[in-house]
């Protein structure tokens, strides 16, 4: 098994586009998720991350400037029973929702398909991270590019290790038009308290593209959450 540098993935790749890390603290003692996002466009850019009582949500920093705003607000991140829920669109309202109707995540998800932003048909990522520590990944795809054809993958793991996570991200890299993740969520290190990762994954953002990260460190004794948001836009 490769383990990848988490910074260095980042440095790499200029264009990520918007990226899940699921893991486990170094100490052993918290479930890690980070989400951060990028843009290219000006309306993509004029964003920040806000807190809500469940979780986050997408907003304009200046709602003068704002175009359209589908497929750029919703809910990255919601909490619903002890299971956070994160992903980088309004399935993160599906998933939620499914679970309160007694559908599991996976069911809930089989419900969608890849953004209809052709040509790019951006993928749809998503996770989720139940109270013991355990997650789930999982990424909606067009097949080549063909918008007639969705392809799903779900990704379990159930038995996290200290100081290790997984990543995935809409895009390879930078193109035109955007290349959609291929393979399995990368294996990469999780070090640092709270701060100490979010500044890491921060930092090493392309400085033009970055738009906004949250971090949230889970007690897996308490359940309780500590949360950091950064956004390129104070």
């Amino acid at each position: 098994m490769e383990i990848f540098d988490l910074g260095a993935q980042l440095r790499s790749n200029s264009y990520p586009g918007r990226g899940i890390v699921l893991g486990r603290s170094a100490d052993d003692k918290s479930a890690v998720i980070a989400y951060f996002i990028m843009g290219r466009s000006e309306n993509s850019r004029n964003r920040i991350f806000s807190e809500t009582e469940d979780g986050i949500r997408t907003e304009a920093f200046d709602p003068s400037k704002m175009v359209d705003p589908s497929l750029i607000i919703y809910h990255p991140v919601r909490v619903y029973e002890g299971a956070t829920i994160v992903t980088n669109g309004d399935q993160t309202d599906t998933v939620r929702d499914g679970l309160a109707a007694g559908k599991s995540y996976i069911e809930a998800l089989r419900t969608r398909q890849f953004e209809p932003d052709g040509p790019n048909y951006t993928p749809r990522i998503s996770g989720i991270v139940e109270p013991n520590g355990a997650y789930e990944l999982s990424i909606l795809k067009s097949f080549d590019g063909d918008p007639a054809c969705n392809k799903r993958f779900f990704f379990e793991y159930d038995a996290p290790r200290a100081g290790l996570g997984h990543f995935i991200h809409t895009y390879m890299n930078d193109g035109s038009p955007l290349p959609s993740f291929e393979g399995e969520p990368e294996t990469v290190r999780i070090e640092g308290n709270l701060n100490e990762f979010a500044d890491m994954v921060w930092e090493n953002l392309n400085e033009d593209n970055k738009v906004s990260l949250y971090v949230s460190f889970i007690d897996l004794e308490t359940g309780k959450a500590s949360s950091v948001i950064r956004n390129k836009h104070c």
